[in-house]
């Protein structure tokens, strides 16, 4: 089992407004757009976010546009198969909504957009686990940082957009378990959460066993 880190990176891209948003959002680097999606949920915060993702955040706290901060916080980056038609749907959310403003709305200097990157760095946790019952005490003990890692990071590496535990349990013949991992959504919720709604899914899953 691993863990991980993020590392922020500036892209030297900033908005001002709405329009300077989409200008940037349309050729940023893709890796920016999965940052802004996930990244928030290994950032260590202060309070909490009234949105998931920092495009919708954004639009609230700098903006003060609700409409717009609801209808960019419903889009579940887990339901895409790539980053480019998750950028594809914010574009085409951020454009219905210009369309339907008379003016575009600005923020104050200070509360620009910073579109960032992350670089991921991952540690061994020389933490090994060689059949499936033994996740019922590993995974409890997890840091949120192999959570992330090997649920959610492990989409991004997957050509199956899969987390690692699916990919591993299938080679254990545990198909029905697969089956069940995959109702967890990732997204709308936090790695805390995330980490227990595992751990209680092995132990009914074993428990029934």
């Amino acid at each position: 089992m691993k863990d991980c880190a993020l590392v922020t990176i500036a892209t030297g891209r900033r908005a001002q407004n709405l329009r300077e948003m989409r200008g940037h959002l349309l050729n940023v680097h893709l890796g920016s757009v999965y940052h802004h999606f996930w990244g928030g949920l290994l950032r260590p915060r202060f309070d909490e976010p009234q949105y998931k993702n920092d495009f919708a955040e954004w639009v609230y706290r700098a903006l003060h546009d609700n409409i717009l901060a609801e209808q960019l916080s419903v889009i579940d980056p887990d339901r895409y198969d790539d980053l480019k038609s998750l950028r594809q749907d914010v574009l085409e959310v951020i454009d219905d909504r210009l369309d339907a403003l008379e003016t575009v709305p600005w923020a104050a200097p200070d509360m620009q957009f910073h579109f960032l990157r992350s670089q991921i760095v991952v540690f061994d946790t020389h933490v090994k686990v060689e059949h499936p019952e033994q996740l019922l005490e590993a995974v409890p003990n997890m840091s949120v940082g192999s959570t992330f890692y090997h649920i959610i990071d492990a989409r991004r590496r997957s050509p199956e957009m899969m987390d690692d535990f699916r990919t591993w349990l299938r080679a254990h013949g545990e198909d029905e378990l697969c089956r069940k991992i995959a109702t967890i959504d990732p997204y709308f919720s936090t790695l805390v959460e995330l980490r227990k709604g595992l751990a209680d899914l092995l132990t009914r899953h074993f428990r029934v066993e």
